[in-house]
């Protein structure tokens, strides 16, 4: 079954954000449109290339109302110990979570039952709870947060637009569609 529009489930994790450790439930992304982005591991190789990338947009994120969490099923101490000691996740000021019991990745099907790792994984949720992107892909291929921006203003778009539709290559800005009888076979 896809998780596309469904709903978040309850949970509750602990987390590094900012210096502190905080938890984190389902109710602190409802509200704001949120992105989970799932990796293997911390002190690994290119999740600090990904999280490095997210951090150097995350003013963009945070301009169109969206939160960032990245998730692993490391502790949020070993979070804390990467952030303090990693050039590239330093600059991160989004939350890590701590999926230590591995509830998220199995909610997110994105657990490797046997490594007790996360595949990469990227949903955006928006602030009903409701899931209206995920992409998850082998673990040696990078993301780059440029395309996760797009994704999620495309789905604010639609949000705020019922009855259009995002073509391929669509950024904000660009012509949209409305579905019809009328542009079958025209396009």
């Amino acid at each position: 079954m896809s998780l596309i529009n469904t709903e978040v489930k309850p949970f509750k994790v602990n987390a590094y954000r900012a210096g502190e450790f905080v938890e984190i439930t389902e109710q602190d992304l409802k509200g704001r449109w949120s992105a989970l982005v799932f990796y293997p591991g911390d002190f690994t190789f290119v999740c600090p290339t990904e999280l490095e990338d997210l951090a150097d947009h995350y003013a963009e994120f945070q301009a169109l109302g969206v939160d960032l969490y990245g998730v692993s099923t490391d502790s949020e101490f070993s979070h804390k110990a990467w952030h303090d000691s990693s050039p590239a996740v330093g600059k991160v000021q989004y939350t890590l979570i701590s999926d230590r019991i591995f509830q998220l990745s199995r909610d997110f099907d994105v657990l490797i039952e046997d490594a007790g790792q996360a595949l990469r994984g990227t949903f955006v949720i928006d602030p009903d709870l409701k899931i209206r992107t995920a992409e998850i892909h082998d673990n040696g291929i990078g993301r780059v947060a440029t395309e996760l921006i797009r994704k999620i203003k495309a789905a604010q778009y639609i949000t705020a637009h019922p009855g259009e539709v995002c073509p391929a290559k669509w950024e904000e800005g660009a012509a949209t569609l409305a579905p019809s009888l009328e542009l079958v076979g025209k396009i």
